[in-house]
């Protein structure tokens, strides 16, 4: 099973915050939870993160493991 190279991950729900702790921006993800990224702006955070999600999205459909939908695209 071949899976695309780049995985849309611009429907997922972001969020950046300012991590006092960390003194950088952290970037999250609600449909994947244990995910996050750190760096000095809130664009280059919200980059990192989405790279991880292209990655992880990627091993998911290489082990045939299911992907959460993003919650824009869900019908309730």
């Amino acid at each position: 099973m071949q899976t695309d190279p780049r995985p849309e991950v611009s429907h997922y729900t972001y969020r950046v915050t300012w991590s006092v702790q960390d003194r950088e921006f952290v970037a999250t993800c609600a449909e994947f939870p244990s995910l996050s990224w750190l760096a000095p702006s809130q664009i280059e955070a919200l980059q990192g993160l989405q790279n991880v999600l292209r990655e992880v999205i990627g091993d998911m459909g290489e082990q045939g493991e299911a992907v959460p939908q993003p919650f824009a695209d869900r019908s309730y």
